[in-house]
């Protein structure tokens, strides 16, 4: 493993880097389990920070929630993943931000889903996995 890596580790902590990558494993595993009952897993990451209590308490306070989009995002593109064709869409690891611009709902703008609508693009906050 490189230094890259350990300090990527470090950075994120141990703990949060584990629990996505089995996230990971399990959504990869439960895909090929559940693939002939016609059941569809998968997983659904921000692109951006998200407007949590979790954020808010403990990632940043309000310099951090300023920078991240509504919760709305996530509910909106996990709603377009669970009415999709569940034997379609399985075993994806999908964006947020990517879901909605293909989903061809003609969602091109997603600035509602911005704290502050006016500010550029780069005034928002990777998530923290970026």
């Amino acid at each position: 493993m490189g230094n890259d890596q350990i300090n990527w580790f470090a950075k994120m902590g141990t703990g949060y880097v584990l629990g996505k990558y089995a996230m990971t494993l399990i959504t990869h595993g439960l895909a090929g389990e559940l693939k002939d009952d016609g059941i569809a897993c998968n997983t659904l990451w921000p692109r951006t920070a998200i407007q949590t209590a979790a954020v808010q308490n403990l990632l940043g306070g309000d310099s951090t929630m300023s920078g991240s989009r509504t919760t709305a995002i996530m509910a909106d593109s996990a709603y377009v993943i669970l009415t999709a064709k569940s034997t379609a869409t399985t075993d994806n690891f999908f964006l947020d931000d990517e879901v909605l611009i293909s989903s061809g709902m003609n969602v091109t703008d997603l600035k509602k889903y911005s704290p502050n609508p006016n500010a550029p693009d780069s005034a928002l906050v990777p998530d923290f996995m970026c």
